[in-house]
């Protein structure tokens, strides 16, 4: 217990909850951001190392008693924004002479940490329920973060749109480092949004009518789970050893292990197991004869050896067996009036048009920091115990 409460003692804890806020686009990375960005770094490591404890109840209350899901579900769609909208911009000004990336690092390594946060509550059933309409707003947001690894799986590079620098800028030794760092990011984000998705599905039997809506037939996250089986982003083969991507790095698999379930796998196979075994989704599923094409794909990876590790799996091979004999079904023409996800859309009318104003104004009051304002962030980052330290992991 000792271990758990250096982090944050409990007032601490509640005090950096209540204080969290969703802020303007344009005051990202400013003094107040920064503050909170320190304030979720802390309240990250803390729900860690309450939850290896066992010991995360006091935290996962305070976010529930507080009603902050919601506000870090913002940051998360917010920083994102940022990174896709401002940053290329922000990078392309004639003005914009970084004497360190650090700064903007800070910003990119922002969204990491939310998501690592959400993550490590999103285990438990009060947390989702009290994301409550923006539980839609997190579904897309892991949406976008799974068809980017689908792409990435099959090209083995992110694609080009996803760059967050122009090519023209790349020259530089440290925005190229810079891009490394971001690129690995995204990738570790990815996984982790995953991870999220797998623990919104555990939750089928409470969530909206519109959020199973949203996973099943608007974005068909069913296919695009089997997508990810089939070229599984996070293996692959170099010089003829197996590599797979667990607890943040990329390690070679003796050859003994080569057909042993990763998490990674595991989350995959529980996703669908959720949405494709409830009740309610099968009702709202529409098994047309696409989809029921692409989930009979999974019968070729239900081997013996699999299902040892995840009996649970032999629910699913009776389901895949009987959809065999199932006569594909014609879609639902039912009138559905659903609500529909808001804060990504919210944030890019309200700045839309003012993405270049927005980059000058952080340039210069941002991201061109005085050498003591350097001084300062590194002191900050000693602060936070350097968990925020760059790496070309």
């Amino acid at each position: 217990m000792a271990e758990v409460a250096a982090v944050l003692l409990p007032g601490e804890a509640e005090a950096l909850v209540q204080a969290l806020r969703s802020g303007p686009l344009r005051n990202t990375g400013d003094h107040r951001w920064l503050r909170q960005h320190e304030a979720i770094e802390k309240l990250n490591m803390q729900a860690i190392l309450s939850a290896s404890a066992g010991q995360e109840q006091l935290l996962i209350e305070l976010l529930v008693n507080y009603a902050k899901i919601p506000t870090l579900i913002e940051e998360l769609i917010s920083v994102e924004i940022w990174k896709h909208k401002v940053f290329p911009v922000l990078c392309q000004l004639e003005d914009f002479k970084p004497k360190s990336t650090f700064p903007i690092y800070l910003v990119l390594h922002h969204e990491a940490s939310i998501v690592n946060l959400l993550e490590t509550v999103f285990f438990h059933k009060e947390i989702c329920e009290s994301a409550e309409d923006t539980i839609l707003d997190l579904i897309d947001y892991s949406y976008r973060k799974l068809t980017l690894l689908a792409a990435w799986s099959t090209n083995r590079e992110f694609p080009t749109h996803e760059k967050l620098l122009p090519e023209d800028l790349t020259n530089a030794s440290s925005m190229q480092e810079l891009q490394k760092q971001a690129e690995m990011m995204e990738f570790k984000i990815s996984l982790r949004a995953l991870s999220v998705l797998r623990f919104i599905t555990d939750q089928v039997d409470s969530l909206p009518l519109s959020a199973l809506t949203r996973m099943l037939n608007t974005h068909n996250v069913p296919c695009l789970l089997v997508e990810l089986l089939e070229h599984c982003p996070w293996c692959h083969r170099e010089a003829g050893k197996l590599k797979k991507f667990e607890n943040g790095v990329w390690h070679v698999v003796p050859p003994e292990d080569h057909v042993k379930m990763t998490k990674l796998d595991g989350q995959v196979w529980i996703a669908l197991y959720n949405l494709l075994l409830s009740p309610e989704c099968q009702r709202k599923y529409n098994l047309d004869g696409f989809n029921k094409s692409q989930l009979l794909k999974l019968r070729a990876f239900l081997t013996d050896v699999l299902i040892d590790q995840l009996p649970n799996l032999v629910e699913m091979q009776r389901f895949l067996s009987h959809l065999v004999m199932t006569e594909p079904v014609p879609p639902k023409k039912d009138l559905i009036l659903e609500q529909v996800p808001v804060i990504r859309d919210r944030i890019v009318r309200e700045n839309s048009g003012k993405w270049q104003a927005i980059a000058k104004h952080q340039v210069k009051h941002m991201f061109s920091p005085s050498e003591d304002e350097l001084k300062d962030l590194a002191c900050w980052l000693l602060a936070t115990g350097g968990s925020a330290q760059p790496s070309s992991q």
